[in-house]
């Protein structure tokens, strides 16, 4: 139809945390949710995955981004910007990126994620 129900799960090594609302027939969804959450001293990557909501089969995932422990060191003051896609499946195309803040709050022992997920296209 020329359109998707996006919405967004966000992961930290491997575990659903959170969900965000399911925008409706677009390819521009805006969602502008902010999230903070506790982070296990050892974590090692947060991915955001886009996902299609489908009510007659299982939902597509559109593509994901992957941010690593590292990526945040070199950012301290944390990252906003659009970011590519990549695919999850190696035989499917992505094209699209996604807008996101990302901070760690706090100290090595209790840190804490400032996540924003805020639009895609």
């Amino acid at each position: 139809t020329g359109s998707s129900d996006p919405y967004c799960i966000v992961k930290i090594d491997d575990e659903a945390i959170i969900r965000t609302a399911t925008v409706w027939k677009t390819l521009s969804p805006f969602w502008g949710e902010e999230y903070e959450l506790q982070l296990q001293p050892g974590f090692h990557s947060i991915s955001i995955y886009v996902m299609d909501e489908d009510a007659l089969s299982r939902d597509d995932i559109i593509g994901k981004v992957c941010i690593t422990r590292d990526m945040l060191a070199e950012h301290p003051k944390g990252y906003s910007g659009w970011m590519s896609l990549s695919e999850v499946d190696p035989d499917e195309e992505v094209q699209g990126e996604i807008h996101l803040r990302v901070q760690v709050l706090g100290t090595q022992g209790s840190q804490r994620l400032r996540c924003s997920v805020l639009e895609a296209r």
